[in-house]
């Protein structure tokens, strides 16, 4: 099941849905109960509900009415988690070496945004260029703290895509190395298009994840790369800190697709089973940077094989 929050012309707040092929069902009806606070609120009701909401949401699906996506306007499907935690690296990269410990950061909550928002590139000059990460997105049912691998998945509602956007000097260092506030600008953590139910991925860590920017590709890789896989950072994570419903662990990046981000394009992710997103880029100072990918001194990236 495709659980989304769009808008239409008639309202002035998100409404949850159900995505299906090219449309979307409303499920107002089904939900009408639990509402009550904000759109990242109502959401976590329905992760913590969703056992006993299940029957009539189907129902829906197969009985409601299906509105064209492209008559409405999708949001991001967790307007702003309590938590997002993101790894740091976490993929092989055709590396040779020991797999790396195991981190992660905190993410700012504000960095949300969703499906045909833009991201902003801000006019300080200190970071040397701004580059996308394409990543999956474990999206939490808590509270969940001090969960063993063994029980990962039961603490977990779904998937989603999110755009790491970061701001970098050269080469792969994240700028402020260390806080990693480069990675925490407003609209650097586009997330959707919707969040897919655990239950109809049969295995997170195969997964095909791409992203284009204006057309091109440059992330091009399944998740089975991944150095620490779902049910370790579940574990990590929630022996720091309690998850809440709808919080997020983004399992990182394969960093041979790395390029800059610049101002007037269209950047989108897809990930296999989930969907398609794709977002804008505005740079008030309307920065220039070679196109393509490019990583400097640190890359990885393989040359393409005739």
């Amino acid at each position: 099941m495709k659980l989304a929050l769009f808008e239409t012309a008639n309202t002035r707040e998100p409404h949850p849905g159900l995505i299906v092929d090219d449309a979307i069902v409303d499920a107002e009806s089904a939900v009408a109960h639990l509402r009550g606070g904000s759109a990242q609120e109502l959401v976590a009701l329905i992760i913590d509900g969703f056992g006993s909401l299940r029957p009539e949401l189907e129902a829906l699906l197969a009985s409601g009415e299906r509105v064209p996506l492209a008559d409405v306007r999708l949001r991001a499907p967790l307007p702003r988690p309590s938590k997002i935690l993101a790894c740091i690296g976490n993929y092989w990269e055709h590396a040779q070496r020991e797999a790396r410990p195991l981190n992660m950061f905190l993410k700012s909550p504000d960095s949300v945004i969703g499906p045909g928002d833009t991201v902003v590139l801000p006019t300080t000059t200190d970071p040397w260029v701004f580059q996308h990460e394409a990543e999956l997105a474990i999206v939490m049912k808590g509270p969940a703290k001090g969960v063993p691998q063994a029980d990962a998945f039961d603490a977990v509602f779904g998937y989603t895509c999110m755009i790491d956007v970061s701001a970098r000097g050269e080469g792969r260092r994240t700028w402020r190395a260390g806080s990693w506030m480069g990675k925490s600008f407003d609209t650097f953590g586009p997330l959707g298009p919707c969040i897919l139910t655990a239950d109809e991925v049969a295995d997170p860590n195969d997964l095909w994840v791409k992203f284009w920017s204006n057309g091109d590709l440059r992330h091009d890789y399944n998740t089975s790369d991944m150095e620490h896989r779902v049910p370790e950072l579940v574990e990590f994570a929630t022996s720091i800190m309690t998850l809440s419903s709808g919080d997020v662990i983004s399992c990182g990046t394969n960093h041979e697709g790395l390029g800059p981000m610049q101002d007037g394009e269209l950047a989108e992710i897809e990930i296999q089973g989930i969907g398609r997103m794709g977002v804008h880029v505005s740079d008030p100072l309307k920065r220039t940077w070679e196109r393509g990918i490019y990583m400097g001194a640190d890359s990885t990236a393989r040359p393409a094989q005739p």
